[in-house]
């Protein structure tokens, strides 16, 4: 029989904290023992070496006592008793201010003695140090001895009791995983059902309907997740809410689920920014998170493993700025930032270094009077990216055309802000098969193919998107998760 455990061996090497394995664990520990001998013998010869260098000198003084009485005699003052030392015998001043300092008690015959005895022993201590400094298999011998030692003296029988114990049961223990579907509507709405609910189509069928909406609602967000995997939520206040899947309301189909202010607990004015599927908490990611003035920051995905029921900060903001994008990363990918005047700036996120959650960011990109960030994108290859105008037009243009610049610069033209034009209000990532929903301030809504959109270069215009009426303005443009053709 065997019983096995786990255990996290988390240790500090060359100042920083590192998870290692009970090998790796043994061999820093070696390293360490080994550098600690080594800085501890150099330290013991060094102060050999001084101390024989003054026996050296009380040594030559006690050759020549008779003559070296009669020089400090005949000294007008000490200092010219030291130089009259050093002149005649060759000493240092170091060696001279000793023979000074030695009481008359020393000079009997067997103080003297033991004065040579320590000489001659410290010139053997010196040796010593020098071999095992020069000796990597005395180094590892000198190791396995103070081991030994410490294990003779200290190596007693435990006296802690080891006894078996029940493991804890979780919730998430006695929750069957499988595979969901989770739809979140523009107004805040979210439900779950199982992935089981909806049949694999053919291409060209009408599929089934995810989720049912009023008129002017339709689905933002789908994702398909485990049970057990969780949710981030963030906020427009720079804090971020934690939703196992399995707490997710299930519902029919035709059902638009439950609310989502109801569903966790937001503070006075929250408003949700974006949701974040993360199917594991584990080292090498990040959240990228980009605020309406135009600053960035980068946190290590697991800063945001240990849920609060309260949620927590995940940026510091000023008064006046807002949390408006957030993005899962490998610290490999490049960074978009598109503003209101039309402004862009593409930089690769190396250049943001990981930050502590309570940091506020760095500059992402430098803007204009009156500007404002209005989306953040994590680029992939193959794609455009797609840029809308409040007064109704827009574009694609291939991620090609935007250049790779260092963060926090003032960035090109992603599009011109005519009086046309009017500012911009969205910068999305699309694919050709993507569908988009427009909504105008007084309630219209248009849905469109990305393949309808023109592909343009990125200094131009664009096209007209939707037509609005006097003083009518595009108030957001969202990609569409609902899919027709495979749900």
């Amino acid at each position: 029989m065997e019983n096995s455990f786990g255990i996290i061996f988390l240790a500090i090497v060359n100042n920083q904290p590192q998870q290692l394995s009970l090998k790796q664990i043994l061999v820093h520990f070696i390293l360490h023992r080994r550098e600690i001998i080594i800085r501890r013998t150099r330290y013991d010869l060094k102060k050999a070496e001084a101390r024989a260098h003054i026996l050296e000198g009380l040594k030559i003084a006690l050759e020549n006592l008779d003559d070296v009485v009669f020089l400090i005699r005949e000294s007008k003052s000490p200092d010219e008793a030291k130089k009259g030392l050093v002149r005649t015998y060759d000493l240092t001043e170091i060696q001279a201010q000793a023979i000074l300092d030695l009481r008359l008690q020393r000079l009997t015959g067997l103080e003297q003695e033991k004065i040579l005895e320590e000489y001659k022993n410290i010139l053997k201590d010196i040796a010593w140090y020098k071999e095992i400094l020069s000796s990597e298999r005395l180094v590892k011998n000198i190791i396995k001895d103070e081991l030994t030692k410490i294990q003779q003296e200290y190596g007693d029988e435990r006296r802690t009791e080891i006894v078996e114990s029940t493991k804890e049961i979780t919730i998430e223990d006695m929750i069957v995983e499988e595979d969901m579907v989770v739809t979140i509507s523009k107004s805040g709405y979210i439900k779950r059902n199982p992935i089981t609910l909806y049949r694999q189509q053919q291409r060209g069928g009408k599929g089934k309907t995810a989720m049912g909406v009023k008129d002017d609602d339709f689905i933002a967000d789908l994702f398909v997740a485990s049970t057990h995997h969780t949710f981030l939520f963030f906020t427009n206040q720079g804090r971020v809410y934690w939703c196992k899947v399995y707490d997710i309301p299930q519902a029919g189909r035709m059902s638009r689920g439950k609310a989502i202010v109801n569903l966790l607990n937001l503070g006075k004015d929250e408003k949700l920014t974006t949701v974040l599927a993360v199917p594991a908490f584990e080292p090498g990611y990040y959240i990228i998170m980009a605020t309406r003035s135009g600053l960035v920051k980068k946190t290590d995905l697991m800063a945001f493993s240990r849920p609060r029921s309260g949620g927590i900060i995940a940026l510091s903001l000023v008064p006046g700025d807002e949390l408006i994008a957030t993005r899962i990363t490998d610290g490999t990918q490049n960074i978009f930032l598109g503003s209101a005047m039309g402004k862009s700036i593409r930089f690769h996120e190396s250049d943001v270094r990981a930050s502590g959650r309570v940091a506020r960011g760095v500059r992402g990109l430098r803007l204009g009077k009156d500007d404002r960030i209005v989306g953040m994108e994590v680029l992939s290859h193959g794609q455009n990216l797609f840029t809308a105008t409040e007064n109704g037009y827009g574009k694609r243009t291939s991620i090609d055309e935007y250049p790779l610049q260092r963060r926090g610069g003032k960035g090109v033209i992603t599009i011109k802000t005519s009086e046309r034009n009017g500012q911009v209000v969205a910068i999305l990532l699309v694919d050709d098969d993507d569908d988009l929903m427009l909504m105008a301030d007084m309630g219209k809504l248009i849905r469109m193919s990305v393949s309808q959109i023109s592909v343009i270069s990125r200094n131009t215009q664009g096209v007209r998107l939707i037509g609005l009426l006097p003083d009518e303005k595009v108030a957001g443009v969202a990609r569409l998760a609902e899919k027709e053709d495979n749900l």
